[in-house]
């Protein structure tokens, strides 16, 4: 007896109705989560609120001060040069204006005169002058009424207030202006300076500044009342702190940073990233997660360029309550989600669950490309029991195509997650062209009757390629094109090429394959190594997972150039770099391929050193004899080469370098003849 899935699916109503309550419980939550949302941005609103006004009233009184100093300076009241009223007035201006830090005064040349407060006590005069550079600092301290000289030095500096840019952009326009510094005659701290030139009788008299450094704006911050827990901070746009609450922050006590919530702070900017823009304008709200403990962080542009305002409220201020409510219902609601689960849960293992899991074993067979191992099932589900006909069918189909599609490639790209995108990647990889030796003319001959003869030289290369860990990339008419190094990794691509190429000779050997004439049947193999592009080429509708690039098409050179040098094995010089000692080769020739300018070092692949047998004294004849054709020695050339053809007996490339060193002794060429063959065809 079957009966439908939905019949199955009615066993499980009681456990949708516990997951509703779940549901209706979870939408409480994220209830509470908005009010919370809510009353962050109330908190913020108020914040930014305060600030906004804090910054005002400081931007105010800057700007006063500046109106009340030049008035004095301009109508002539006093000289700048009158240190006595010039004193007096800055001290004035320190002592009437609290957020004050500096009242300044530069002169063109770089002289420097300023009123710096240090704290609410004591005050600072400074005053450089050129050209000697000496900074002379008379400090001040409040006594009842009165104000008493308690020191005054003069050192030596290096501050240069022709290099500040509160005075460069002053001192350049006509306008006032803001900007932000560090630098000041002693030290370095943060701090806003409001600028504006001073010209007397229409001529440039120095530059006026009102700096305000920003421990007087930590010291506001930590006078907020930011809920019961949270914080505000000003940040630049890197995270760096310009302001954070601390109430004995002022000119004598830098800016300290050990708040419980700056951490969360600088998380909420660096979270935020380019998803904020304190230029534009807008506020960007951020949940944040340290150790444990959630928050909610506003971040919102303020007046100076790059700086935020960051509000930090801690979740648990306001979820608290709602928290623990919670708890208390989700322990009452497990008890009874306990009970008709484990119904549910008998019912769903014996009618679905275990079905499908015989279901999904042979889908994950056909993901791997096990298509022989997929097996049908019967199940008392009419809808499980069509699932896994239909993939026994969707097995039997792609089984079908295993011989077009080479079943390794796809569990390797299955295994490595690439794919079927269109794309790919540049690595280190060996390429292999194999051909048949004077297909041309037998094909022209056999006709149909040379298929027979293309499947055995196919299935004896093929394996010998798979057998040694390479892709077959296609057939292209008689020439096969393998690769190694991809879609899997291998260090030693170069030597499994090599060994593979080996592996060919021998199997098209032991095969006995003849043409019409009776004669054995030979390859041609080219090989190279190098980076090329590996990946899905093609369009959107027809994929090819190959290899291209200029390392590809010299093996392919390398391959046609066997019929040259009358070998069987050619490789490149970054195969036979890879390879290193490990083959035996001889060197070819340097040969500029068709279709490259440069010449490359060619080599006639030998054997394995581990597995050949045989004298190499050959092979150091015909390479002394390469040498002595490069140094335009042609008589020692020929000489060389023609001592391999008394070893050898036969061997074409020798022949071709005799007839080549006497053609160059015939015919030298030009001073820059450096040895290297021109291929002039494909």
């Amino acid at each position: 007896m079957r009966i439908g899935i939905r019949s199955a699916i009615s066993a499980l109503v009681l456990t949708s109705i516990i997951v509703s309550a779940v549901g209706v419980h979870l939408l409480w939550w994220r209830t509470a989560q908005q009010v919370s949302q809510t009353l962050a941005d109330t908190i913020n609103d108020q914040i930014v609120s305060a600030v906004g006004d804090e910054l005002q009233s400081i931007t105010t009184e800057a700007r006063s001060s500046v109106t009340a100093v030049r008035t004095l300076f301009v109508e002539k009241v006093i000289e700048t040069s009158d240190v006595r009223k010039r004193e007096f007035v800055f001290l004035s201006q320190l002592q009437s204006q609290p957020t004050i830090s500096w009242v300044a005064f530069a002169w063109p040349d770089g002289s420097f005169f300023a009123g710096h407060k240090l704290g609410d006590s004591r005050i600072e005069m400074l005053e450089l002058t050129n050209p000697d550079r000496k900074l002379r600092i008379d400090q001040y301290e409040n006594a009842g009424n009165e104000i008493r000289l308690t020191n005054r030095r003069v050192e030596d500096t290096r501050y240069s207030v022709t290099d500040q840019e509160w005075f460069r952009e002053a001192i350049a326009s006509n306008d006032d202006h803001w900007s932000t510094l560090t630098s000041h005659p002693d030290g370095e701290r943060p701090a806003a300076a409001f600028a504006a030139p001073i010209d007397i009788d229409q001529k440039r008299a120095g530059v006026l500044a009102i700096i305000i450094e920003l421990t007087r704006v930590s010291n506001f911050l930590s006078q907020l009342t930011v809920g019961k827990s949270a914080g505000a901070f000003i940040l630049d746009r890197g995270g760096a702190a310009i302001a954070a609450p601390d109430p004995n922050a002022d000119e004598l006590h830098p800016l300290k940073t050990d708040h419980p919530l700056f951490a969360v702070a600088v998380d909420a900017v660096k979270q935020a990233g380019r998803a904020y823009d304190p230029g534009e304008g807008q506020a960007f709200h951020a949940q944040v997660t340290r150790e444990g403990r959630a928050y909610q962080a506003v971040l919102t542009p303020i007046s100076f360029p790059g700086w935020s305002l960051v509000t930090v409220v801690p979740e648990s201020e306001f979820l608290g309550p709602v928290q623990a409510t919670i708890r208390k219902l989700l322990i009452g609601l497990a008890v009874l989600i306990a009970i008709a689960g484990l119904l549910s849960a008998w019912l769903a293992q014996r009618l679905i669950a275990a079905p499908l899991l015989k279901v999904v074993n042979e889908i994950r067979h056909v993901e791997r490309f096990d298509l022989d191992k997929v097996q049908r099932y019967s199940s008392r589900l009419t809808e499980i029991e069509n699932l896994s006909g239909a993939i026994g069918d969707m097995a039997q189909g792609l089984a079908a195509f295993r011989k077009y599609i080479p079943a390794d490639l796809v569990k390797r790209l299955i295994g490595d997650g690439t794919g079927a995108r269109l794309g790919g990647a540049v690595r280190p990889m060996s390429v292999m062209f194999i051909d048949l030796a004077g297909f041309t003319g037998m094909s022209e001959r056999l006709g149909d009757r040379i298929i027979p003869l293309l499947s055995r030289y196919f299935d004896a290369v093929s394996a010998e390629v798979q057998g040694h860990g390479g892709t077959i990339d296609k057939f292209i008419g008689d020439a096969v094109m393998a690769f190694w190094g991809a879609p899997s990794a291998n260090p030693d691509h170069a030597l499994d090429c090599c060994r593979a190429a080996l592996a060919c000779r021998r199997a098209m050997d032991k095969a006995g394959l003849a043409d019409d004439n009776g004669q054995p049947v030979k390859i041609r193999i080219g090989i190279n190594s190098g980076d090329m592009l590996v990946g899905n080429i093609g369009s959107e509708v027809r994929l090819n997972y190959t290899v291209i690039g200029d390392a590809v098409n010299i093996a392919s050179r390398l391959e046609s150039t066997n019929k040259v040098y009358g070998t069987t094995i050619i490789i490149g010089p970054e195969t036979r770099r890879l390879a290193g000692d490990r083959i035996a080769v001889r060197e070819l020739d340097r040969l500029a391929v068709y279709g490259r300018a440069g010449g490359l070092q060619i080599y006639e692949l030998l054997g394995m050193v581990d597995e050949f047998e045989g004298a190499l004294d050959w092979v150091t004849c015909y390479e002394a004899g390469l040498a002595a054709w490069r140094a335009r020695d042609f008589a020692a050339a020929i000489a060389a080469f023609e001592q391999v053809l008394e070893i050898r007996g036969q061997d074409a490339a020798s022949s071709l370098m005799i007839a080549r060193c006497r053609q160059q002794r015939d015919n030298p060429a030009g001073e820059d003849w450096d040895g290297t063959s021109v291929a002039l065809t494909k």
